[in-house]
């Protein structure tokens, strides 16, 4: 007997919607443009982060490189 597979989805990470995991959901894991330029803007304002240890101040010196 043939097993129907039962696409794999996921939670949108901005909205929770859930999105069949393929190549046809062009945003994903993202549900649309939207969800993923609001996801984008709170990395780039620094609301989100990967959490470790704080670099020193020096880190970010740009002279450097």
């Amino acid at each position: 007997m043939s097993e129907v597979k039962t696409p794999t989805t996921v939670a949108c990470p901005t909205c929770e919607k859930r999105v069949v995991w393929s190549s046809a959901s062009t945003f994903r894991p993202f549900c649309s443009e939207r969800c993923k330029l609001i996801d984008l803007g709170e990395w780039a304002a620094e609301e989100k982060r990967i959490p470790g240890p704080e670099l020193p101040p020096a880190a970010n010196n740009e002279d450097d490189y």
